[in-house]
C-alpha cells in the first residue's frame, strides 16, 4: 500500500496547475469535437427501456454498449444471471501492456424507472434533458464508453489494460450477492484502480460510500386482556416493547457521524408478518388485546466494518433488556459493504483533481459520504487498492420520475475521465501482470 501511496501521491503534486501534454490536450479536443454525438448517444440508451425487472431491455441496452466496446478492440461477454432472476452483466477487457496497471470501470445499464413518459426529452436550446436513467446512470456510462473512444482515437487505447463491468441489476441487487457480483470481485482482485461514473458534479468526487445493512426486529409477549397491561401476570405486550427497542436505538446511537438506522416498517397485533420481500406488512388485532406479536424491518448505514460491528453490539445490547413478559431478537442480513475513505482513495482523488485543474475546471474535492447511497463499488472497495466513484455526468432528481441529467456536463466529465485513464494506465503495475 505505501508504494501505491507514493505512486498516486506524487504526481498531483508536480501537476496541480500544469498544463496538459500534447496527447492529452488531443483526447480534450477529441471529446469537444464529438459533444453532440455524445449526447446522440445518450438520448439512444436512455430511449431504450431498461428498469432493473426489464431483463430484454437491460439486455438491449448491454448490447449498444457491447457493440461500441467491440469496436475499440474490447473483448466482451455478456454475463447471465437466471439464478437469481436478473438480466446479467456485461464484461469486456482490453489487454495492453502487461507491465502497466489494470483499471477497472463500473457502470450499470438498469434503471429504476421506465415506461410512458420517461424517455429522452431535450428542449431546442435546453442544457437539462429529462429521462429515466439519463444521470443514474446511463450518463455516467457513456461518459466512460466517450473517455475510451477519445484514448483510441488518439492512439493512447493500445496499451491500455482496461476491465469494464456494467451491471444489469445495480438499483435492485439480485441476491445471493455472492452471485450477483462474483465477477466484479473477480475483476476487483485483479485490478490495481477501480474508477465509477455514478452521476457526479464539477467540483466533487466519491472516495467513500456507507454500507447497507439490513435488520429485523421480532418481538413476542403474552397474549391477554388490555385491562392487565403492565402487570406482573401481563407483562407490556410486543408492541410496548418494538417501541422501546426501536426508541433506545435512536437514544444511543443517534448522531454519530456516518452512522444511520432506520425502521423503515412495523406491525403488531393479535396477529403481524412481513411478506418475504421485506416491503408489505400485515397485521391483525383489537385494541383490547395485549399484542403477543410485533415485527419491525430497517436498514443500517456505516462507513466502515468496525462501526457497522459497534453498532450491532449496541442493538444487540439494547433488544436483550426485556420490559416485563416479552422476549425480543434482532437478525443483520449483510448488504453492500462500505467503501471506507482510506489515504490511497484520497490520493487518488488528488490526482483527478490535478487532472481538473490541468484542464482548466477547477480542483475537486470529496463528497460528504453521508448524503450517498451504497453502490457496486462497495463491493471490490476493500480489495482494491484504490478506488474514486462519481465520475458521470451531473444531472437531479434520481430515482424519481422528474430524473435530469445536464448534458453540458458530459464533455467536461469525460475529458476528466478520459485523461486520468490515460495517466493512470501508463503507469507500472503494483500487483504484476493481468491475467491472460
Amino acid at each position: 500500500m505505501g508504494a501505491l501511496l507514493l505512486g498516486l501521491g506524487a504526481s498531483p503534486l508536480r501537476a496541480q496547475g500544469a498544463a496538459l501534454a500534447p496527447a492529452e490536450r488531443r483526447l480534450r479536443d477529441w471529446i469537444a469535437a464529438h459533444r453532440d454525438d455524445q449526447i446522440a448517444y445518450l438520448q439512444r440508451v436512455v430511449d431504450i427501456p431498461s428498469g432493473t425487472m426489464n431483463f430484454a431491455g437491460v439486455r438491449r441496452t448491454a448490447d449498444v454498449f457491447r457493440a461500441s466496446l467491440d469496436s475499440l478492440g474490447f473483448e466482451t461477454r455478456w454475463v447471465p444471471l437466471d439464478s437469481v432472476r436478473r438480466a446479467g452483466h456485461l464484461v469486456a477487457e482490453h489487454r495492453g501492456n502487461a507491465g502497466r496497471r489494470t483499471i477497472l470501470l463500473i457502470g450499470h445499464l438498469d434503471t429504476v424507472f421506465e415506461g410512458a413518459g420517461r424517455g429522452w426529452q431535450l428542449a431546442p436550446g435546453d442544457s437539462l434533458a429529462q429521462g429515466a436513467g439519463s444521470s443514474d446512470m446511463k450518463g455516467g456510462n457513456v461518459v466512460a464508453l466517450y473517455a475510451l473512444k477519445a484514448l483510441a482515437a488518439a492512439g493512447r487505447l493500445k496499451d491500455a489494460n482496461i476491465i469494464l463491468i456494467f451491471t444489469g441489476d445495480e438499483e435492485m441487487a439480485g441476491e445471493p450477492y455472492a452471485v450477483s457480483r462474483r465477477d466484479l470481485i473477480e475483476a476487483g482482485r485483479r485490478a490495481d484502480l477501480a474508477l465509477a461514473f455514478e452521476s457526479g458534479a464539477r467540483t466533487s468526487a466519491v472516495v467513500a460510500r456507507r454500507s447497507s445493512t439490513g435488520w429485523r426486529l421480532t418481538v413476542t409477549a403474552r397474549q391477554g386482556h388490555s385491562s392487565g397491561v403492565f402487570s406482573e401476570g401481563s407483562g407490556y405486550g410486543a408492541i410496548y416493547e418494538a417501541a422501546r427497542i426501536v426508541n433506545a436505538f435512536r437514544e444511543r446511537l443517534a448522531g454519530r457521524q456516518y452512522l444511520t438506522f432506520n425502521p423503515g416498517i412495523i406491525a403488531g397485533g393479535a396477529e403481524a408478518a412481513l411478506d418475504s420481500s421485506g416491503v408489505r406488512a400485515t397485521a391483525a388485532g383489537k385494541s383490547n388485546i395485549i399484542a403477543p406479536i410485533a415485527v419491525v424491518d430497517g436498514d443500517l448505514r456505516t462507513i466502515s466494518d468496525a462501526q457497522r460491528d459497534s453498532a450491532r453490539a449496541v442493538m444487540r445490547e439494547i433488544v436483550a433488556q426485556s420490559l416485563p413478559g416479552t422476549q425480543a431478537t434482532i437478525a443483520f442480513d449483510d448488504g453492500y459493504p462500505a467503501m471506507s475513505p482510506t489515504p490511497a482513495n484520497q490520493a487518488l482523488l488528488a490526482r483527478y483533481s490535478a487532472v481538473s485543474e490541468a484542464l482548466g475546471q477547477g480542483p475537486v474535492v470529496a463528497y460528504d459520504p453521508a448524503r450517498r447511497g451504497a453502490g457496486d463499488i462497495s463491493f471490490i472497495a476493500p480489495i482494491v487498492p484504490a478506488s474514486l466513484d462519481g465520475l458521470g455526468a451531473d444531472g437531479s432528481g434520481g430515482h424519481s420520475p422528474e430524473e435530469r441529467v445536464n448534458v453540458n456536463t458530459l464533455a467536461p466529465q469525460t475529458a476528466r475521465a478520459a485523461v486520468l485513464i490515460d495517466r493512470l494506465a501508463r503507469e507500472r503495475s503494483s500487483r504484476g501482470s493481468p491475467a491472460r
